[in-house]
């Protein structure tokens, strides 16, 4: 078994995984102001909840958008596998070619889905993750990742509405009945769901447009299970689509 970190804004994603099942997967929250002693201890609690021993654990690896994290939670995994961990960075064999202005400015979390999308679709493809950020990335038909786009996640974007807002309260993203809503918090949910799936929608559309052909579309991420299901594109959800990169990479490395 992989041991396999992704760091996100948000939360980081503690998964344990190989070629044949995923064994466990836990979000914890990122906390800038913890130690590595914190850090391991959580590690060590997930763990054992999912009843897994030292032993079990052949190597980890880790992807990470929080720099200032990196050390703590690179100290953790080698307090509780006695084995420090790879990090997803520049001079990392990938497999894919990315073409993009600086290749050392692209977000480690945004080449690992797209070495994942690649080793199970043919190209082109548009991967989707919608987390604290939303980014759609593109790998073409010679598996190389050619770049995307970034914008405000839903999460963002709601907080953003209500905290500028005098009088439109803190929601639930319910399931919308309907587009044109009938009272403040369907508007609401309405805004954000549809928007985002109409968003969503538009942007694959131009990027298709750009390609000259039909890519296929890949959502991962905390938020890609409400949103795609209201988009007019048939998009493929996989929750796990970091970790398995993070797999790949492991193995290629």
């Amino acid at each position: 078994m992989i041991l396999t970190i992704d760091m996100g804004n948000s939360n980081i994603v503690v998964g344990g995984i190989d070629e044949n099942k995923l064994y466990f997967e836990e979000r914890i929250t990122t906390d800038h102001r913890k130690t590595s002693l914190e850090y391991a201890i959580m590690l060590k609690n997930i763990l054992e909840i999912n009843k897994v021993k030292k032993s079990d654990i052949e190597g980890s690896i880790m992807s990470s958008v929080v720099p200032p994290l990196n050390a703590p939670l690179s100290s953790a995994v080698k307090k509780i596998t006695g084995k420090k961990p790879m990090l997803v960075g520049s001079g990392m064999k990938t497999g894919i070619n990315i073409k993009v202005d600086n290749p050392k400015s692209v977000g480690g979390d945004r080449i690992v889905a797209a070495v994942a999308a690649v080793a199970q679709f043919e190209g082109p493809i548009i991967v989707i993750d919608m987390g604290t950020a939303t980014t759609l990335d593109v790998v073409d038909r010679s598996d190389s990742y050619t770049g995307g786009v970034i914008l405000p996640g839903v999460m963002v974007s709601l907080n953003a509405l209500v905290g500028n807002t005098a009088q439109l309260p803190q929601i639930n993203l319910d399931a919308p009945k309907r587009v044109i809503g009938k009272n403040t918090v369907e508007c609401m949910q309405n805004g954000i769901m549809y928007g985002n799936a109409a968003m969503l929608d538009g942007l694959i559309d131009r990027m298709e447009a750009e390609l000259g052909e039909k890519p296929a579309l890949v959502a991962t991420g905390g938020m890609a299970r409400f949103i795609t299901p209201l988009c007019n594109h048939e998009i493929t959800y996989i929750p796990d689509l970091l970790l398995r990169g993070l797999l790949i990479l492991y193995r290629q490395n």
